[in-house]
């Protein structure tokens, strides 16, 4: 519980994010100083358990004694790679990581939204060179109530006049429709235009809104009938943080593509006892 008492020491810290920082956001009054475990300590010492764990981020807890290890040890032989060399381990994680969920190819990214960014880039593209849709007019439908990052392309497909006011003017080609409604989404699918369906099978800033059972296997079957990628946004929800691997594995389907972030971890020792996600 937080109280409304907030000490000189806490409001020090306040103060300078206030005065020097841009005010995006409005974080809970607690200035966080260490972790461990399930726990956080604050500036005064008060001990808290994370039941936040960074948005799922540190699922694994605070400063996992492996994680560290491996980080360390890594920094100590090579700090960072550019992208203008391969290095010895990337190989081995995206091998790794496509077969442990069956698909042909992966593109590590720093973020969430860049990750949704990189699917409609890619279905924009497989529009053009595959589907036959006239350059630069190829759609991505998206349900109401999404929420997948704060970049211009995130707000442009965004209900919530918080994400988007102010922000405009915003970017074409995309459309929406009522979450969990197959009928609306077939009657968008008309347009030949329509190169993807990128949703989340459950919603989550929208208030963690679940489907109706049998959503997402119409969802395919739409997306299948009509030649149209199906995106499945699992940054919330992928991981086990359902309970199965993957919300869409409730439901037995497949996407086209997949995006994952947050509680994703992977030790690099190629041995699956030393392995984990």
């Amino acid at each position: 519980m937080i109280t409304n008492t907030i000490s000189t020491n806490t409001a020090s810290y306040l103060a300078l994010e206030d005065l020097y920082g841009a005010h995006n956001y409005h974080p809970l009054p607690v200035v966080l100083e260490k972790g461990e475990g399930v726990f956080l300590w604050d500036v005064d010492g008060k001990r808290y358990y994370d039941f936040l764990s960074g948005y799922s981020a540190v699922n694994q807890g605070h400063c996992h004694p492996a994680i560290i290890k491996s980080l360390v040890d890594q920094a100590q032989k090579l700090t960072l790679t550019s992208r203008a060399f391969h290095n010895n381990l990337l190989g081995h994680y995206e091998q790794f990581i496509t077969q442990y969920f069956g698909y042909d190819k992966v593109l590590p990214m720093n973020t969430g939204v860049e990750g949704g960014e990189t699917a409609i880039k890619l279905a924009r593209r497989w529009a053009y060179a595959k589907k036959g849709v006239a350059e630069n007019k190829a759609k991505v439908i998206f349900a109401e109530g999404n929420f997948w990052g704060r970049t211009l392309a995130a707000i442009s497909s965004s209900t919530d006049p918080s994400s988007y006011k102010d922000f405009g003017p915003f970017m074409p080609g995309f459309d929406l429709v009522p979450y969990n409604d197959t009928i609306a989404l077939e009657k968008a699918f008309q347009d030949k235009n329509v190169c993807a369906f990128m949703v989340e099978p459950i919603q989550g800033e929208a208030g963690v809104v679940i489907p109706d059972e049998g959503y997402l296997q119409k969802v395919r079957e739409l997306c299948t009938l009509y030649n149209v990628l199906f995106i499945a946004d699992e940054i919330q929800t992928g991981l086990a943080r359902t309970g199965k691997m993957l919300a869409c594995d409730y439901e037995n389907v497949r996407p086209d593509i997949l995006i994952l972030g947050k509680a994703l971890r992977y030790y690099d020792e190629y041995s699956p006892r030393r392995t984990w996600i």
